[in-house]
């Protein structure tokens, strides 16, 4: 197998966690821009083209600080993202909310922030207009069904509680026209991890076909596109990354067969990635407490499924390292595990790894995105620190671990002797 490779040695770690202990997780600050320059680069043939980062992916104001000083907007899904968004310095066509089942109050505050606002759902509009009133501008969410297939983490379109019926858009647009709204855009999202360069490619030709049905039937001019996210990264060693020049050139040329012959330009592309844009560059960075030997060989952690869920959830691979045995053989068989006390808090199971001992530094690769952020605290566990490697090589502490305190803040035992 290929090696994956990381941004720190064993004696970088070891001089960070006499700092910061074990665990937590590490973004790669140098990466995360670079990755960002080429993204845009891509795509530079597209005026107005833009990168809407998916916060929920990794919602940390300092990562989208970074982010935004590469050109980035920020694509929220609740109040607390927009007020990120917000607190980042954020507003107007830099933020997009792309929420479903929407209360009046996400609303009001997106409209505040002059938010791009992106509906779920037709029966939305006569909802915004009755308790936020309708803004200039207004994109909707397109469910393609089954012209498209969707993928396993995401599941079928058709099935998706997700976007509007076809029909159901060109009516929304008719509707909005007539209600005075004066910009217009267009969503989907039907993957997630997706590898096939090829999927977002048809995803283009598949929206870029409904602008074209949009303006013959209601003579609304759609403005933008925001093709979505659900670009892959390569989480076992082996695998190749998305071409996004191949993407690009892909989109570029139903661009123009299917938007500039129409006379439809121009039209701007957007983006909402998250997993592709910080994914591969965040780390958890683990010890390993105990070895037990019943039926198995268990290798377990100071971290658990609250701190990465994804191998839990779906099953989902993560290239392990044990720091200092790179090189050494993968002899052993182990489910790599944590302390929750559920049998599927596991990072891996019956993997292939050198022989580890307590105390052994553990780095869970391709932790960046959809790692931190699904956190929970099951059993009392509290949710671990944030750290960023920049690119001086300097680390700095950008969220710090919860405590118990923070963990009871919302409890009162004050009132719990006398409570009858």
């Amino acid at each position: 197998m290929t090696a994956k490779k990381l941004p720190f040695s064993k004696e970088q770690l070891e001089t960070i966690i006499a700092n910061h202990p074990t665990p937590f997780h590490i973004y790669d600050e140098k990466a995360m821009r670079e990755n960002a320059r080429y993204f845009n680069k891509a795509f530079s043939w597209n005026e107005g083209f833009k990168e809407y980062y998916a916060i929920k992916s990794a919602p940390n104001p300092y990562l989208m600080k970074i982010l935004r000083e590469e050109g980035f907007g920020i694509d929220c899904s609740s109040v607390a993202e927009l007020e990120l968004a917000k607190q980042v310095g954020m507003s107007g066509d830099e933020i997009m909310l792309t929420s479903n089942d929407t209360p009046a109050y996400e609303f009001q505050l997106a409209k505040e922030l002059g938010a791009i606002i992106n509906l779920d759902d037709i029966s939305h509009i006569d909802y915004l207009e009755k308790h936020v009133g309708l803004p200039k501008t207004i994109c909707m969410r397109y469910n393609p069904g089954n012209l498209k297939q969707g993928n396993l983490i995401i599941g079928h379109p058709e099935e998706a509680k997700y976007g509007f019926t076809r029909e159901q858009m060109i009516e929304g647009y008719r509707m909005l026209k007539e209600k005075g709204v004066e910009r217009f855009g267009i969503h989907t999202m039907v993957a997630s991890n997706e590898l096939d360069p090829t999927y977002f490619v048809e995803t283009a030709e598949i929206l870029f076909n409904l602008i074209n049905e949009v303006y013959e039937k209601t003579g609304v001019r759609i403005e933008f596109a925001n093709l979505g996210g659900g670009v892959g990264i390569p989480y076992k060693p082996g695998e190749k990354p998305v071409d996004l020049d191949f993407v690009s050139a892909g989109i570029k040329k139903v661009y123009d067969e299917m938007i500039v012959a129409k006379g439809l330009a121009p039209l701007k592309i957007f983006f909402e990635l998250g997993r592709a844009i910080t994914g591969p560059y965040g780390y958890l960075v683990t010890k390993v407490r105990h070895i037990k030997k019943t039926y198995k060989t268990f290798a377990g952690l100071d971290a658990c499924m609250a701190n990465l869920m994804r191998p839990a959830l779906y099953g989902a691979y993560h290239h392990i390292t044990v720091m200092g045995k790179e090189n050494e053989p993968a002899t052993t068989k182990y489910d790599v595990t944590g302390s929750l006390c559920e049998n599927n808090d596991k990072f891996a199971i019956d993997r292939m790894l050198p022989e580890i001992d307590p105390d052994d530094i553990v780095v869970i690769h391709d932790a960046g995105a959809h790692g931190h952020s699904m956190g929970f605290n099951y059993n009392g566990k509290l949710r671990s620190a944030e750290l960023l490697l920049r690119e001086n090589g300097a680390v700095t502490e950008i969220r710090r671990a919860e405590t118990l305190e923070d963990y009871f803040a919302t409890l009162d035992f004050s009132g719990v002797k006398d409570f009858k």
